[in-house]
Parts: C-alpha cells; sequence; structure tokens
C-alpha cells in the first residue's frame, strides 16, 4: 500500500477539499433522523407537528448534499484519474530506459497487463476505496456519537457481531490479495497469446494455424475465467456475510429496543432515529468488505507495478559522462563479449559471441564487415551503440570509451540502419522524419532521393503522407529498408551504420543506392555490414567474421589476394550473378 499512499499524498489537497465535501454530505445526512425523532416525538406527545416545516428541513438538507455530492465526485474520482494518468506516464516512461535485457525476459503482453488491469486496479483502490473507506469512516463515527446520547446499552448489543466481521476480513482479505494476483498473472497471459495472434497473423494463416491457436486461446481463456471464478467464489462471499452480520445487528436492536420502548427506558422516536443510525451504518460494514476487496486489488496491482518500476535500467550513464566526441574514428582493442543470457560454454559461462576483436578506422573512413550467420557481425553493431554495455576499455568513438559517452549523445550521432527496419503506422513522411522532426520538405525529400525510394514514394496515392500501416506491411520488405535508410541520412549522423540494410533489394538497386551514397560515407565514418561482397568492396578496411573472431583482414584487393574466406564468398557471388544474368536472356 505504500505505493498507493504515494500517490494519495502528491495529490493530499484536492482529496482534502472532496474529503472536506464528503463530510458535509455525510453530517447533512446524518441530521435526517434527528429531524424524524423530533416529528415523531411532537406528534407522540401533542397529536400534531408542523410536518411542513420539518419537510422543509429535510428538503433543503437534499439540496445541500446534492451540490457538495457533485463536488466529493469531482475532487475524488477526478484525483483517481489523475493517478491513474501519472502512474501510466511513469510506467511507460520507465520501460523506454529498460535495457534490451530486460525486454527479451518479459513478455510483452505481460507489459500490456500492467499498463491496463493493473493501472485501472490502482485507480479504484485510490477513487472508490478511498471514497468508500472515508465514507464508512465519517459515517461510523457520527452515527456511534449519536446513538450513544441515545443510549449506550443498545449500541453495546448492536456491536456484538463485531469480533467475527474483524477475524473475518483480515482472513478474507488476505485470500482475495492472493487470488486477484493469480487473475492478474492470468490476464498478462491471456493479453501475450493476443498480441503475439495479431503479429503473426500471416504466418498463422499461411500454414493455417488458425483452429490450433484458436484452441490454444480457449484454454488459456478457460484458465483465465478459472482463475477468477476463484476470486469470485470468495468476494462474493465477502459482502452476503458482511451483509447478514449487519442485519444480525438490526435484529439484536430490534429485540432489545423494543422492548425498551414497551417499558419507557427511550421515547419512540429515540427508536426510530436509533433504528436510522444503525441502518447508516449497515453500509459502512458492507463498505469495509467493498473496501477490503478494492484495496486489495490495488494493493496487489501496485506490487506488480512496483516490481517493474523498481527493475534499474543495466544501460545508464556513467558519472563523469562525456559529450560525443568531436572526432568519430572508431577504435575496438581485444574485445571479447558473451550475451548474459547466452549459450553457456564448458565452464557454465555464457559462450562467447565476439573474441578478441581489434582494429581501428579513422573518421571519415569506411568499414566493412563480412561473414556468414552468426558470425557475430550484429553484435558489434550493439556493443557500439550500446544496446549491450562492451567490457571496459574495448570499445572506443574518438579515442573515448562508448561506455563513458552520454547515452543520449551518443545514439543521436549514430545512426543504424537494421536488416529488419521497425516502421511506425504513421505516413512515409512521419517516418523517413522520425529522428530529426523539424526537417522541411525538402531535406526529406533529398533523404528519400539518396535512399532510392522517392520516385515509388511518388507512386502511392498520397505519396509522402501514405499510411504504411503497422510495421509498415503495406510496403515490401525493400522499401521498408530504403524508408529507414532515408529515416537515418536525414538524422545526418557522425558514424552512419548499415547492417545489411540493402539486402531486400536487387543487385542492380543496391548498386545504384550506394553511388548515391558515396558523397555521404566519405564525409562521415561508416560501417557497412552485407552478405553481398559488392557493399564492402570500396571499403578503407574490411573485416572477415568467423565464429566471433576476425579471420582475415584488408582491403579487397588484398582480401583476394589471400584466397581465403573473403575470396570463396567472392567467387560464389559472382557465379551467382552470372548465372542470374544468364537465365534473364533465357526468358528474353
Amino acid at each position: 500500500m505504500r505505493g498507493i499512499f504515494h500517490y494519495l499524498w502528491v495529490y493530499r489537497v484536492r482529496l482534502l477539499l472532496g474529503l472536506l465535501a464528503l463530510l458535509i454530505v455525510d453530517g447533512a445526512q446524518l441530521i435526517v433522523p434527528l429531524i424524524v425523532r423530533a416529528a415523531i416525538d411532537e406528534l407522540a406527545t401533542q397529536g400534531r407537528a408542523q410536518l411542513w416545516l420539518y419537510a422543509g428541513y429535510i428538503v433543503g438538507i437534499a439540496l445541500v448534499v446534492a451540490i457538495f455530492r457533485y463536488f466529493w465526485r469531482y475532487f475524488i474520482f477526478g484525483t483517481s484519474r489523475m493517478i491513474r494518468r501519472d502512474l501510466r506516464d511513469r510506467l511507460y516512461a520507465h520501460l523506454l530506459k529498460l535495457s534490451a535485457n530486460f525486454f527479451t525476459n518479459t513478455k510483452t503482453g505481460d507489459l500490456m497487463a500492467h499498463a491496463t488491469n493493473d493501472v485501472e486496479a490502482v485507480q479504484f483502490a485510490c477513487g472508490m476505496g478511498l471514497l468508500a473507506l472515508a465514507d464508512a469512516i465519517i459515517m461510523v463515527s457520527f452515527s456511534l456519537v449519536a446513538m450513544l446520547s441515545i443510549s449506550w446499552e443498545l449500541v453495546l448489543y448492536a456491536f456484538i457481531p463485531l469480533p467475527i466481521v474483524t477475524v473475518f476480513v483480515v482472513v478474507v482479505g488476505r485470500m482475495i490479495h492472493k487470488r486477484f494476483m493469480a487473475v492478474q498473472e492470468a490476464f498478462s497471459v491471456l493479453t501475450e497469446k493476443v498480441r503475439e495472434a495479431l503479429s503473426g497473423v500471416r504466418i498463422i494463416k499461411s500454414f493455417a494455424q488458425e483452429e490450433g491457436f484458436a484452441r490454444d486461446f480457449e484454454r488459456s481463456n478457460q484458465l483465465y475465467l478459472e482463475k477468477n471464478m476463484r476470486l469470485v467464489k470468495i468476494s462474493g462471499f465477502f459482502d452476503p456475510t458482511i451483509a447478514l452480520l449487519a442485519g444480525l445487528s438490526s435484529a439484536i436492536v430490534l429485540w432489545i429496543g423494543g422492548q425498551k420502548v414497551i417499558l419507557g427506558s427511550i421515547s419512540l422516536g429515540d427508536f426510530v432515529a436509533f433504528t436510522s443510525y444503525l441502518g447508516m451504518l449497515t453500509w459502512p460494514m458492507m463498505a469495509l468488505g467493498f473496501v477490503i476487496n478494492l484495496m486489495q486489488r490495488g494493493a496487489a496491482s501496485m506490487e506488480r507495478l512496483e516490481k517493474i518500476l523498481q527493475t534499474a535500467p543495466d544501460i545508464v550513464n556513467a558519472p563523469d559522462a562525456k559529450p560525443f566526441p568531436k572526432r568519430a574514428s572508431l577504435e575496438c582493442r581485444r574485445l571479447t563479449f558473451a550475451y548474459p543470457v547466452g549459450e553457456p560454454s564448458s565452464n557454465g559461462h555464457p559462450q562467447p559471441v565476439l573474441k578478441d576483436l581489434s582494429f581501428r578506422i579513422e573518421e571519415g573512413q569506411t568499414l566493412g564487415i563480412v561473414g556468414l550467420t552468426g558470425s557475430g557481425k550484429s553484435t558489434l553493431i550493439h556493443l557500439l551503440l550500446r544496446v549491450y554495455d562492451p567490457p571496459p576499455g574495448t570499445l572506443f568513438i574518438g579515442n573515448t570509451d562508448v561506455r563513458q559517452i552520454r547515452l543520449d549523445a551518443l545514439r543521436s550521432s549514430v545512426a543504424l540502419v537494421p536488416q529488419d527496419p521497425f516502421l511506425f503506422s504513421a505516413t512515409i513522411r512521419e517516418n523517413i522524419a522520425f529522428g530529426n522532426p523539424n526537417a522541411s520538405e525538402d531535406q526529406i525529400i533529398a533523404a528519400a532521393r539518396r535512399a532510392g525510394i522517392y520516385d515509388e514514394i511518388l507512386e502511392f496515392p498520397n505519396g509522402l503522407d501514405t499510411i504504411v500501416g503497422e510495421r509498415g506491411v503495406s510496403l515490401s520488405g525493400g522499401q521498408k529498408q530504403r524508408v529507414a535508410l532515408a529515416r537515418a541520412l536525414l538524422l545526418d549522423p557522425k558514424i552512419l551504420i548499415l547492417d545489411d540494410a540493402l539486402s531486400a533489394v536487387d543487385a542492380e538497386k543496391e548498386e545504384e543506392i550506394l553511388r548515391n551514397l558515396q558523397d555521404v560515407l566519405r564525409s562521415r565514418t561508416s560501417v557497412i555490414i552485407a552478405h553481398r561482397i559488392s557493399a564492402v568492396q570500396n571499403a578503407d578496411l574490411i573485416l572477415v567474421l568467423d565464429h566471433g573472431r576476425i579471420v582475415e583482414r584488408g582491403r579487397h584487393e588484398d582480401l583476394l589476394a589471400l584466397d581465403g574466406i573473403y575470396a570463396r564468398l567472392y567467387e560464389l557471388q559472382r557465379a551467382e550473378e552470372a548465372l542470374t544474368a544468364v537465365r534473364g536472356e533465357d526468358q528474353l
């Protein structure tokens, strides 16, 4: 509950105004039984009463109640929605700061459940839960004072069931907390299955697995229902039991109080007022169950949220972090790296993905990296961007350890175009200008031209304002790569990284784009990772990786002379291109 109390304290002024309005409403309602008592006693003693006057009092009280009821709803319920907003903002901002390793080990559906169901549960605890609790305290306090002024003996009789209520609330409240946690976890699993199915719906359809996924979802949905029913059995038993104990109090008061009226110990008006106040206590007793239910749910959800909010990012700025260096040379010194959850080696530690890498290129030079799949090419780029942290003293930009460069400065100065780029469900214009939202129309067009995509954009119905759909679904793989390339070029980075960024375009188109990029590549430090030798053959330094090691290095001509892996890849690709050309001539 500490997390919930923190948010309540932040909005204490608004909540205090809401509770003050609630106090006036409850206080006004508590006056009504006194008016009824006065009217009944006047009728009983004098045989007549000014009923119109008493009725006017009640109407006036109803008007006061109506006005201040609006204010407590505005302040209390409105504040609960502000808390919901703040909590979602905080959760979202925190998620954006967490490192890649966190998302590797956490399902997206679970995070979605936290941002929806758990946040809603906290909101209800801060809104309806606080209201019911405050209302119960006010009504109990005022009613108890009024009842004691009428007959303290009747109060003792009325409170006979109270010890049973206390024990019942404590025991069952813990059960509600535990079962609600299980419900939220089941909902997380269900949400993840929906997200995964919707993301992979094309694969599901292509393999005709609709029925299989539907059955799997049905099982998860049934499990979610079963967890809910376990909770319903407890919460459904909770409220009626509290109501039963409240009814027991009323029965005791009716029996004992009726005898006192007959014996003349209290007046009929006192008895009617006492039973009215006792009736007002019935709601707080029932509300007690409602409050415990809401608060336990809110506390369970806040506990789940706090686990994420207290997760510290693995990648953070160093205490003495520096701005991005003036010169963007790139150097690697005996770099060995293994993923935290990588495949274990014989000594039990994760298997290194990169092993003893060393190289250096100066500012304005181009580094080419080739190698078979799984050789560690992309891992090196992830370390350069600090998606994962390299070991200290192994990776440098401008003679500064990348771990000592401010994260925002590093990532805004290094642009990556991955093999499988992510596009937002927005317009082509917005996707290209993502890293530079203030870019002009001419700048966006220039970047699109260099990326070799502008002519195709003009063929779309709305040109640059064409919406590409979720993850760029309306574009081909090659078009998505070129939009991502235009996005990187518009950023005008000091270091440009192309991670097999043109793999989805044909060799002829790739050659055209690389010609467009010659001026760009010469004006900044560049890293080109590619399977095609043609993409890296003009690089100042080419590295050939195999199982995480540099097995060959040099310029294109030097590597061909070695007659090693690079030369074999080159010959294979030349043979493939020749075969493709022959097939093209045959088709003509």
